[in-house]
């Protein structure tokens, strides 16, 4: 029976400095050496999942952008690719200006990805950008303001992601996940409890499915899944075997199988090369 092991990166298979230890890169190119099948599964683009996965020597294509595509690292090369109906992202962009709650509107074009931007730029949101703006895998169009001419009706859309406060953002995540073509998320990560992380993407796409896709391409018939916030739930469920880490929330420690050490000590790693035969 072949098995294969996907990890989310943030709060999971990085440790607390975003990076993966020297320990578990080791520990990776040991067992994928090893015939292992290791893949990640993330919220990340490939802006900042190249230079974070640097070293290891992965031979299999990640899942990016939580579910909306597949991506071959080695090639730069995107498949699998779930689109959201040109209508539901005009919906979902007069929710967010109608509730004043900016957003980043993520495209596909000539396999580059291609941001734009909606309202006024939050400081969080000039970061982020700021962050990736000099990046080869994706470009931002984006004035000076931090505006952006938006297509209308985009055939090419990928997802829409914000970062705002949470009373404002969960107004408009109750109005987008209403809509039967939008998969929406509604969650805090890194900047904190007053700060809440808004994702949209097509009802077609998530974690779940892509790494469904992902076994198939690889021949496994067992899935191990790794992870640690709610947006890893439902490739947790898909799996055959679900694990959390210790840090984990509350609601995905429920859902596992199993729950392993911090993602501060190696834990994924570690358990990988203890189970991977």
């Amino acid at each position: 029976m072949k098995t294969l092991f996907v990890s989310d990166l943030d709060g999971t298979l990085l440790n607390n400095n975003s990076e993966i230890s020297p320990c578990s890169r080791d520990i990776l190119n040991s067992v994928i050496a090893d015939g292992a099948l290791f893949s990640i599964a993330t919220a990340r683009t490939p802006a900042t999942i190249a230079d974070i996965t640097r070293g290891v020597n992965l031979n299999l294509p990640l899942v990016v952008m939580t579910g909306v595509a597949l991506w071959n690292r080695d090639k730069n090369q995107y498949s699998n690719i779930h689109y959201i109906d040109p209508t539901a992202v005009d919906e979902m962009m007069a929710i967010y200006r109608n509730c004043n709650v900016p957003t980043f509107l993520y495209t596909l074009e000539d396999n580059m990805i291609i941001i734009y931007h909606q309202g006024e730029m939050t400081p969080e949101a000039r970061l982020f950008m700021d962050q990736r703006i000099n990046s080869p895998y994706k470009r931002f169009v984006v004035d000076s303001l931090g505006r952006s001419a938006i297509p209308a009706a985009p055939q090419n859309a990928l997802l829409l992601y914000s970062m705002y406060p949470s009373l404002p953002a969960k107004r408009v995540y109750d109005l987008t996940s209403r809509l039967p073509e939008v998969n929406a998320l509604f969650y805090h990560d890194i900047w904190g409890p007053e700060i809440a992380l808004l994702e949209a993407f097509p009802a077609t796409a998530s974690k779940a499915v892509g790494i469904r896709d992902l076994a198939r391409i690889c021949g496994a018939d067992r899935i191990v899944a790794f992870g640690d916030n709610l947006n890893d739930i439902p490739m947790l469920k898909a799996a055959d075997m679900a694990v959390a880490v210790e840090n984990a929330v509350d609601e995905v420690k429920k859902c596992a199988d199993i729950v392993i050490g911090p993602n501060t000590e190696d834990s994924v790693a570690k358990f990988i090369l203890d189970n991977y035969n």
